[in-house]
């Protein structure tokens, strides 16, 4: 059995939505081979598409999702986009959500959105050299006190969930893999310990919190305390279990 939801904006794509399951494997575009399969594929009129297709959960989640306790990670990211784009946060267009169940059990599923245009993600940051950052370490500041004061908390505020572009002098960001998100009051402590999964050298988050304090009218010291507490915690942890896959200089 198969369920699609259609953007109505999208609606006249709904026969090649609808192939997605049979074709997936053919889209030769690869861009991530994990766990979760990423490809870009072309709507009939040329537009790119970014599919994500989520494996088929195991025991005890396959039960979780069949009971409805909880919503599978393709639909939170196509209704999180709805928000996200209702609040003002970029983040590219969602299109359409599609899934398999078997005897009621979910299988795999997909979201399918405009592949963003951008070209930068946030690992460029990691090794920065003072000079390099300030200007798109303040514009990241000010859009992450937006989408906080907004009431929006990405849950995976990391490197490669970041797109950006400077355009015409400004930078812009688009959020992607949104299946993760919080939605509600984002006060200082839980805004500050949301940019601990993000790479550069220390100087750059104390910078970060300065700015990031200025936008929400909050006190400077205390954000750069939390921000360095949280980043510290962070990275602490992740040394612990993946002491060889740091591909920056972790200045902590």
């Amino acid at each position: 059995m198969h369920r699609l939801i259609i953007n109505p904006k999208y609606e006249h794509w709904r026969p090649m939505i609808a192939s997605i399951p049979q074709t997936f494997d053919h889209i030769s575009e690869v861009l991530r081979d994990r766990r979760n399969v990423i490809k870009v594929t072309a709507a009939p009129d040329g537009t790119r598409l970014n599919v994500k297709r989520f494996h088929k959960p195991q025991f005890p989640n396959n039960y979780v999702y069949a009971w409805h306790i909880r919503q599978p990670k393709g639909i939170r990211a196509l209704f999180h986009a709805y928000i996200l784009q209702g609040l003002g946060i970029e983040t590219p267009e969602p299109v359409a959500y599609i899934e398999e169940r078997h005897e009621g059990a979910l299988g795999l599923s997909y979201f399918v959105s405009l592949q963003c245009p951008y070209t930068h993600r946030l690992y460029e940051l990691g090794d920065a050299p003072e000079g390099s950052y300030e200007e798109i370490t303040d514009a990241l500041a000010r859009f992450t006190a937006k989408m906080h004061d907004h009431g929006a908390l990405h849950l995976d505020y990391s490197p490669g969930n970041i797109l950006w572009e400077k355009i015409d002098g400004e930078y812009h960001f688009s959020l992607v893999d949104t299946n993760r998100m919080y939605f509600g009051v984002v006060d200082m402590e839980k805004g500050c310990a949301n940019f601990a999964r993000l790479w550069g050298p220390k100087r750059l988050f104390c910078r970060l919190a300065r700015t990031y304090a200025e936008e929400r009218q909050m006190d400077a010291d205390e954000c750069e305390r939390l921000i360095l507490l949280y980043r510290k915690r962070f990275w602490k942890k992740y040394v612990r279990k993946h002491k060889n896959d740091i591909e920056f200089t972790l200045e902590l």
